[in-house]
């Protein structure tokens, strides 16, 4: 099992909708890393649900839920989606601010490359930041 952070503005799709709908298609990315990222992905990895715009925080856990599949959506046989579930939400929202103020964070790719919507996680940076979600 690997694990995962993907990006989402709220506006466009919250996790508070992935609660509602319980299950959803992740699909809508083109960025070449982070297609690169979407294709590794495998059933039973788990997901960091980050909601970006104003709110600039990890809210929840996704868990893949199928294998990576061409995005229904786009006409670019290049471009794939995933189905992705709703595990748990955060009882605390973990914000960018906290993640920036700690060195464990630096040299990740949420830190390091800001734009990039879809990036693995590595073990020692999910357990710590599911703990202070969990609070």
């Amino acid at each position: 099992m690997a694990f995962w952070l993907f990006k989402q503005e709220p506006d466009c799709y919250s996790f508070a909708d992935l609660e509602r709908d319980g299950e959803t298609l992740w699909d809508g990315v083109t960025n070449a890393l982070a297609l690169k990222h979407l294709r590794s992905v495998r059933p039973g990895d788990q997901v960091l649900f980050y909601h970006t715009g104003r709110e600039k925080a990890v809210v929840g856990v996704m868990e893949i839920a199928g294998e990576p599949q061409p995005d229904p959506k786009q006409d670019n046989e290049k471009l794939v989606a995933v189905p992705v579930r709703m595990v748990k939400r955060f009882v605390k929202p973990v914000t960018l601010a906290t993640l920036k103020a700690d060195p464990l964070f630096a040299e990740w790719e949420l830190i390091r490359l800001a734009r990039l919507s879809v990036m693995p996680c590595p073990e020692e940076i999910w357990e710590r930041i599911t703990a202070l979600g969990e609070g």
